[in-house]
């Protein structure tokens, strides 16, 4: 299983940008998935999660500017960020648990990430 990341580049303060990870591999589900960020010299933190049905959950940092959305048929899924900030510029990454047989083995995976720079 392989977790691709992209869509990260340079962006001026106000604009905006739209993340994407598609999972391959031998994936039997996935029943959510979570983005994460990394800045130089702090610790990686979590930026928005969504599960089951569609629930989501954001850092209270990005509430308002960023929306996570999946398209389950492509096993991928989606940050678009609004409104970027300077503090927003970080490594991106995507996680997800995926069950990998009818059994319910399940491991965690994580995209390779992709650099958001917020910058003018």
């Amino acid at each position: 299983v392989q977790l691709q990341a992209s869509g990260g580049g340079l962006v001026q303060p106000g604009g905006s940008l739209r993340l994407s990870c598609a999972a391959s591999g031998s994936i039997f589900s996935i029943n959510g998935m979570g983005w994460y960020r990394q800045a130089p010299g702090k610790q990686r933190e979590l930026v928005a999660t969504i599960v089951g049905g569609g629930i989501t959950n954001y850092a209270d940092s990005v509430k308002g500017r960023f929306t996570v959305s999946r398209d389950n048929a492509k096993n991928t899924w989606y940050l678009q960020m609004n409104s970027l900030k300077p503090e927003d510029t970080a490594v991106y990454y995507c996680n997800a648990p995926v069950v990998v047989t009818p059994k319910g083995n399940e491991y965690d995976y994580w995209g390779q990430g992709t650099q958001v720079t917020v910058s003018s």
